[in-house]
């Protein structure tokens, strides 16, 4: 499996538009429905979910996009906090013009969609959050993801981009080079490397404890959601997620075996399958 090559044959759109005050690379393909909006997680960028695309697409309206500061969006100048990825998803769903989206967020996607289905509970129809972040602060994580994320954004060869894919994988050979070449040419961009410092900033122990989940949000969703983690995700353990579906009054569960930070990539079918299946239930 590649990576565009997956969505030859799938009519899609690529386009830049302004967001709350920024310029955001956006995505778009399929028709009808309630919009599935995805979101990747941090550092990241739409192609995160270019085996997914096609088949989503064939279900109805799907949005890929670059965060601020991340992908071919527009670079941050400074520190990024959830309520700036609030503020410009809010602006998303507004310019999408349809009265509920669904969402459907990895790692630091999934907190940014808990926050916002928490904040806009008639915006949101349904969540799937997929390993996703803002309910632990492991010191040890944190310090990886910032230390494996500043080597590549400072220096983005090969090397150090692939040590920074690999860590989010369980197979590092799941890491392509058409996924290696797509991410240093992002992180080579003109002040990506001082974006990426802002980005980061959520991994700081203060700033990451003032943007946290807090249970009580959980407990506040009327939206059903998919809660998705893995057998090797490197963020943390499977009971995290399992404590996040149970605080959810319409939560669920579901662990994906042979994957490690992202499972829409490592374990595509199964992944989008899932979905689907969630996505469709009455």
């Amino acid at each position: 499996m590649t990576m565009w090559s997956d969505l030859l044959g799938t009519d899609l759109t690529i386009r830049h538009i302004e967001l709350s005050g920024w310029n955001t690379r956006l995505l778009e393909a399929g028709e009808g429905g309630v919009p599935l909006v995805l979101l990747p997680g941090t550092g990241g960028h739409l192609e995160a979910y270019t085996r997914n695309l096609a088949a989503f697409a064939a279900r109805g309206r799907v949005i890929a996009y670059d965060y601020p500061g991340h992908g071919f969006s527009a670079p941050a100048t400074a520190d990024l906090e959830l309520p700036h990825y609030l503020a410009h998803l809010d602006a998303l769903v507004d310019h999408l013009g349809c009265p509920q989206v669904d969402l459907s967020g990895e790692s630091l996607g999934g907190w940014i969609a808990v926050k916002y289905a928490a904040a806009h509970p008639g915006k949101v129809r349904r969540l799937v959050l997929n390993t996703p972040g803002g309910t632990m602060a492991r010191p040890e994580v944190m310090a990886r993801i910032r230390d494996l994320s500043q080597a590549a954004a400072d220096d983005p060869g090969q090397d150090r981009i692939r040590a920074r894919l690999e860590w989010l994988m369980a197979d590092p050979d799941s890491v392509t080079d058409e996924l290696v070449a797509v991410r240093r040419a992002i992180y080579a961009r003109p002040g990506f490397a001082r974006s990426m410092r802002h980005i980061l900033c959520l991994q700081d122990p203060e700033i990451r404890a003032r943007n946290q989940i807090t249970d009580e949000e959980l407990k506040s969703l009327p939206q059903p959601a998919l809660v998705i983690w893995t057998s090797d995700d490197p963020s943390g353990p499977a009971a995290a997620g399992l404590r996040m579906a149970e605080l959810i009054p319409g939560g669920r569960f579901e662990l994906i075996d042979g994957a490690g930070h992202w499972p829409q990539w490592e374990q595509a079918a199964r992944f989008t399958t899932l979905v689907l299946a969630f996505l469709e239930e009455r």
